[in-house]
């Protein structure tokens, strides 16, 4: 945020200041104190909800005004005739601040137009695909009113998140909004809703390529518009080509790395990947990797990349080996190729500690593999590598020379 790093410091009001505040102030407690008594007398009508709406505006951290506000939607639009439901079911999941996705300010910024736009495209299809009473788990729900409801409350607080971006309820409202059109929708419905929230988290991360928390939203999304409830399929190969045009356009994408090693498993699963072309997969994976190494070995979300291909080869859970029928001569030989690899890259960076890490990692991990102790010319390389080390990163010294010693007293 822009006002990170930045002292607090007092401002001076001029007295009309202070009336503004003050009486903002007391407008907030009349509006905070009306909402505690029709809360208490579960008055959870449009009336509330209008209330909500005004507190929500002042102050989108007031959590019990986000669960007031859902207790009257289920009470008033998002209603099931049948009430064997009760509202704190559907709010168990999301009273808490557990899983909350931050999103970057500049993320949604004209979001709310093409909601709008894309609202009306889809009214008369919905109207046409759906009768006006869904039956679901014995329940009847007003569709047509469901579907405006869901969009109008995303599109509620799409103005807040633009200007509290951090807001963690603001967030966490918006998934349960998600949530309730896929228990109360038609399924091709509640899927168009689900599918426009994509396009959403893409634009966010057209803006912001490298966000962690737009990332995770994103996985949230593609885990839903996957589920059997949606009728969904995988979406493994789609989000992989995702995640290559990401990198393309910022090899120092950390998340986009992150969610490529995440999907890498089940998209070879799903591919029904024989040995041979595991092996060609990872291959190109390495080469990837390696030339971006080749011009930013700097980078540390490359290295992280290539340690998760090399461990991943070493000795990570069967079902997560890239090549899981790979003879350990042939997992040895790749290692001590991108060793060579690494070795190759200090003639031109020579102070880049994370190629002397690499380097000592790897060294160990063959030795580990072969189950043999290193011999007195690889031991003396290792400590000279070590060395390097401890001048190039003397915040960890102590951890150094730990390996230091380590390395004289092994056998």
């Amino acid at each position: 945020m822009s006002s990170h790093g930045v002292p607090r410091t007092e401002r001076d009001r001029s007295p009309e200041q202070l009336k503004k505040e003050i009486e903002k102030i007391n407008k907030y407690r009349a509006l905070d104190s009306q909402l505690r008594i029709q809360t208490s007398e579960s008055r959870f009508d449009s009336a509330t909800l209008e209330l909500t709406t005004k507190l929500l505006r002042i102050n989108p951290e007031y959590y019990t005004a986000w669960n007031t506000r859902r207790r009257c939607l289920i009470f008033g639009p998002l209603e099931k005739k049948n009430k064997e439901s009760l509202p704190q079911c559907a709010l168990e999941r999301h009273e808490t601040s557990e899983g909350l996705i931050d999103a970057p300010q500049s993320l949604l910024q004209n979001n709310s137009s093409e909601t709008e736009t894309k609202r009306n495209r889809t009214a008369t299809s919905e109207r046409n695909a759906a009768p006006r009473e869904k039956q679901k788990d014995g329940n009847e729900v007003n569709i047509s009113q469901c579907s405006e409801t869901v969009r109008d409350e995303l599109i509620f607080t799409v103005p807040l998140l633009m200007a509290h971006p951090k807001c963690y309820w603001i967030w966490n409202y918006r998934m349960w909004v998600l949530e309730q059109t896929t228990s109360l929708l038609f399924v091709e419905v509640a899927k168009s809703v689900w599918q426009e929230e994509l396009e959403l988290v893409g634009k966010m991360l057209d803006r912001d390529r490298r966000n962690y928390h737009a990332w995770a939203y994103r996985r949230y999304v593609v885990s839903h518009l996957e589920s059997a409830e949606l009728e969904g399929r995988s979406m493994a190969e789609s989000e992989f080509a995702y995640t290559t045009k990401m990198i393309k356009g910022d090899l120092s994408n950390f998340s986009a790395w992150h969610n490529r090693a995440q999907l890498i498993p089940r998209l070879l699963v799903e591919r029904e990947a024989d040995d041979s072309s595991r092996r060609a997969f990872l291959d190109q994976e390495l080469t990837t990797v390696d030339s971006g190494l080749n011009v930013g070995p700097e980078d540390q979300s490359l290295w992280y990349y290539h340690q998760y291909l090399i461990w991943s080869v070493a000795e990570q859970p069967s079902n997560l080996l890239i090549v899981p029928g790979m003879a350990l001569e042939d997992r040895v030989n790749l290692i001590t190729r991108e060793i060579d690899f690494i070795k190759d890259l200090l003639d031109d960076y020579k102070d880049v500690k994370w190629i002397f890490e690499m380097l000592l990692e790897y060294t160990l991990l063959i030795s580990k593999l072969r189950n043999k102790s290193l011999d007195a010319e690889q031991k003396c390389e290792l400590e000279g590598w070590v060395l390097r080390i401890k001048k190039l990163d003397p915040q960890r010294s102590n951890r150094w020379e730990e390996l230091t010693t380590k390395l004289k007293t092994s056998p």
